[in-house]
């Protein structure tokens, strides 16, 4: 009988160094399944397309408590936005790490390059990660690894250390020529992916946290849908900007007040927690202004479902300008 491959569980974004990391452990003698984390914040479609390229199972797993816990606390601090990257990507390895023990795996890997990313991937930041991960010799980066010290699958034998790369630094030369090796030829560009970088969507998260908080689970995963807007009293409003964005809010309309014209086409509102009764009257303005009846000279009807209840509310359009100031961009 032959030698026993052994078994690799590789984080896959869908980008291609974490494309390329599954590709050379494959040649370096492993048998490999990826996993992937989603959030509201971070899609797993890039990477279930990549997986189905590779060839390789992909395990899905849900990420959304474990990013708002370190939201709320991220202990290495945020990024240049919302993004505790380094917990974030510390979190998720000993997440894998927990598959690993739990399905026999041998190894994790991740597609890190040293000092591709000053702030994340230099080489104290990759020590950060794996002792935070508690996965200490069974933390493997093909990409990198002749420039780190030897994991326990290369002194036990399990993967052949010779068969892994040491490239390291923000060119990507050889990760495209590698490609073009492996016959890979397509993957996202290496910026973007998580909105908790963008600085827009920074905001609006760090409103709704200081706020209405990030317990329920609901409203942290609406945060990507819709317009926003802090009223004057402190409640906020959130405001369809198109029909698919009217048909969700309709769907989570038991989240507060719901709010549509009755009598004009329009977009749909939900004030998930009113501070004031003024400000119900602030957010009929507001969704009159965006609706067909914004022109009328009289006030128009909104109509409002609070617990069950149907009543209405008449209110003539917010001027834009003032809306504006209320917008959270």
């Amino acid at each position: 009988m032959g030698k026993a491959k052994a078994r690799g569980l590789s984080l896959l974004s869908g980008g291609l160094d974490s494309q390329l990391a599954v590709k050379v452990l494959e040649r370096a003698g492993a048998c490999m399944e990826c996993i992937v984390f989603e959030t509201p914040f971070f899609s797993a479609a890039s990477a279930k397309k990549a997986a189905s390229a590779l060839g390789v199972k992909l395990h899905v797993v849900d990420f959304t408590d474990d990013e708002i816990a370190l939201l709320k606390n991220p202990p290495h601090g945020f990024g240049s936005a919302m993004n505790p990257c380094i917990d974030c990507h510390a979190t998720m390895i000993r997440r894998a790490g927990e598959m690993m023990s739990r399905l026999g795996f041998d190894f994790v890997s991740t597609g890190e390059v040293l000092g591709q990313r000053p702030m994340s991937q230099n080489r104290q930041a990759l020590g950060i990660v794996e002792k935070t991960a508690a996965l200490a010799g069974r933390l493997v980066r093909p990409l990198s690894a002749r420039l780190l010290e030897p994991t326990l699958p290369e002194t036990e034998g399990l993967l052949d250390r010779d068969m892994l790369l040491d490239i390291s630094g923000r060119r990507r030369d050889r990760q495209l020529a590698l490609a073009a090796e492996f016959g890979l030829s397509e993957f996202p560009s290496p910026a973007g992916g998580c909105k908790l970088t963008e600085a827009g969507f920074a905001r609006r998260l760090a409103d709704l946290m200081n706020h209405e908080g990030l317990d329920n689970r609901r409203l942290v995963d609406l945060i990507v849908t819709a317009r926003r807007f802090r009223l004057p009293a402190g409640s906020s409003l959130i405001l369809g900007r198109d029909e698919k964005e009217n048909a969700v809010l309709r769907e989570n309309s038991d989240l507060g007040i719901f709010m549509e014209c009755a009598s004009a086409s329009g977009p749909s509102a939900i004030v998930p927690r009113l501070v004031s009764e003024s400000d119900l009257s602030a957010a009929a303005g507001i969704v009159v202004s965006y609706s067909k009846a914004a022109s009328s000279a009289e006030p128009v009807e909104v109509s409002c479902l609070r617990d069950g209840a149907r009543a209405s509310v008449f209110a003539a359009a917010m001027p834009r300008d003032k809306s504006k100031e209320l917008q959270i961009f």
